[in-house]
């Protein structure tokens, strides 16, 4: 489809060269037709206060043959020159067509992988529920308490419909695309962050140790509490029970750099390059994180942190933990 429309655009742009330079390549030949007739004239008219008639004839039929032989040499010029850019033209219009097209094609393969990935995601718990209820209603001998189980179970599965959809608008709406920035502590980010996150560090027995000091950056409340849960939250679910989780920033020159580190199971250097593109989850993440969501969250982070003009990195060790760097703007 695109390299049609690349087509059918350089088609277009070839057009308009060429438009442009047959009417250049007219009226430069035009022009120097009649400055030639102009000098000749001028010259035949000059030589006729010294010539004899007959040979003022001879010498002005010849200045006419040199003229006509100047013209044609003129054209076939402008000919040459017209196929060069051709030439030229269609190479420049092929590459200017398939550089107009790339964001757009980009765009597409980027929402059709989206949906793809949306619908494997999604049709995972619609056929736990599926199943779970098509085998109950197969069994003539469900009783209450297996009536409640159903329930429950498909209660969890339509909580995990729910947190991934809320994770698909967030990234489809530009994963945090942030209202005005204010200036803001980031202590008192770093203090709300935490406070949302305890009930979940508590039950995995996990401490989070918030040593951020008082700096100022600029950017959006809910926003930033958001990317600083979200990474708390993978920080809790990859480490083992019983460990920390340690909250700290520093200010370098003019960014403030938040840094949430742990000491779970850590990311393969392979790996490194690709935890914050939306779905992917490593094999490690898949084994052995408890509940170990969809990959969405390492990707929204990211999106809110590029819509606050900072940037996001990780570096980690496997087996011995990870460091998720947050760099924003101080204010």
């Amino acid at each position: 489809m695109f390299h049609s429309a690349a087509l059918r655009l350089t088609l277009w742009y070839l057009a308009i060269i060429m438009a442009l330079s047959i009417i250049f390549s007219g009226m430069l030949y035009r022009l120097s037709a009649d400055e030639l007739d102009r000098n000749v004239n001028r010259q035949i008219g000059y030589f006729n206060n010294f010539l004899g008639p007959r040979e003022n004839d001879n010498y002005a039929q010849l200045r006419q043959t040199q003229v006509s032989e100047d013209r044609a040499h003129l054209r076939t010029n402008l000919i040459i020159f017209n196929i060069l850019v051709l030439a030229g033209g269609g190479a420049a219009s092929y590459l200017l067509a398939r550089r107009t097209l790339e964001p757009i094609e980009e765009a597409l393969k980027s929402q059709t992988r989206f949906a793809a990935d949306a619908s494997h995601e999604l049709r995972t718990p619609l056929t736990a529920i599926q199943t779970e209820n098509e085998v109950a209603l197969r069994d003539p001998k469900l009783n209450k308490a297996q009536v409640v189980g159903l329930l429950k179970s498909n209660l969890e599965e339509v909580a995990k419909l729910k947190a991934l959809s809320e994770g698909l608008l967030r990234l489809a709406n530009g994963g945090g695309q942030m209202r005005d920035t204010v200036i803001l502590d980031i202590k008192g980010i770093a203090e709300a962050a935490t406070a949302r996150m305890a009930k979940a560090a508590k039950l995995k027995k996990i401490k989070i140790v918030n040593k951020t000091p008082e700096y100022w950056v600029r950017g959006e409340p809910d926003g930033l509490v958001e990317l600083l849960s979200i990474l708390l939250d993978n920080a809790i679910k990859y480490s083992p029970a019983g460990s920390r989780v340690n909250v700290t920033a520093r200010k370098h020159h003019r960014e403030v750099q938040l840094r949430i580190t742990d000491s779970g199971q850590g990311i393969a250097a392979e790996e490194l390059s690709k935890i914050f593109e939306r779905f992917y989850r490593s094999e490690q993440s898949r084994a052995k994180a408890d509940g170990g969501g969809y990959g969405l969250g390492l990707a929204i982070a990211k999106k809110i942190t590029d819509s606050l003009g900072g940037h996001i990195e990780v570096v980690s060790t496997l087996g011995k933990g990870s460091t998720f760097i947050v760099y924003l703007p101080a204010a």
